[in-house]
């Protein structure tokens, strides 16, 4: 999964933490080589995303950043880790709240 597919599958799930192993793909042909660098937990906040890594501190990314530093790296496949942020509903689409607001 490329670093734009992976932020456009987090947007779409706004507010869930995903965890994800970032691979770094080197050399051609018979040299290739994939190397795993770690397993990083992500979430989209708005159009930012929280991100966690190996070393367990936490960076906000905006996509530019997000793509400053992964984007060279390929991801595996995301597993939610059903970890879900207080704020996730705020970021929900209009047609997902209930409608039942209370008075």
């Amino acid at each position: 999964m490329t670093p734009d597919d992976l932020l456009v599958f987090l947007a779409a799930r706004g507010g869930r933490e995903y965890r994800v192993r970032a691979l770094l793909h080197a050399g051609r042909g018979k040299k290739a080589t994939v190397r795993e660098l770690g397993e990083y937990r992500l979430t989209m906040r708005g159009e930012d995303v929280l991100a966690c890594g190996p070393s367990g501190q936490p960076r906000q990314l905006s996509p530019q950043e997000f793509h400053a530093v992964f984007g060279t790296y390929t991801f595996g496949v995301p597993e939610a880790t059903g970890v879900m942020t207080d704020l996730g509903p705020l970021f929900a689409a209009p047609e997902q709240h209930s409608g039942a607001e209370a008075t």
